[in-house]
């Protein structure tokens, strides 16, 4: 799996607008059903986990356990975010592929 190409996605999405971060605005955007796909650092507390796991399930969104809070944090130059909310189909579906190990288009 190609991380690099995870966190350059992450970076792109970031600066066209199409991520919430943090346990909150997440939660938020999925109930308004405007999130496509969550991705969860697979350091982020339990808790949190399996909070947005249910919330997820619930309103039928992608879940994702990815990287580390300081490598998602860094992917789209924040600090400290162990939660990423993508907001938009054609990046999630992208990110979806190359982290269940299929290859990106480019």
């Amino acid at each position: 799996m190609n991380n690099n190409k995870v966190y350059g996605l992450l970076g792109l999405a970031m600066k066209a607008g199409k991520i919430a971060f943090g346990t909150d605005s997440c939660i938020e955007e999925i109930q308004r059903k405007r999130v496509k796909l969550v991705i969860v650092a697979t350091d982020a507390a339990e808790r949190t986990k399996m909070k947005l796991n249910k919330i997820c399930s619930d309103n039928n969104v992608a879940m994702l356990e990815f990287s580390t809070i300081e490598e998602l944090s860094n992917a789209i130059g924040k600090s400290n975010k162990a939660i990423l909310g993508i907001r938009d189909i054609n990046f999630s579906n992208e990110i979806k592929k190359i982290i269940n190990g299929g290859e990106a288009i480019g």
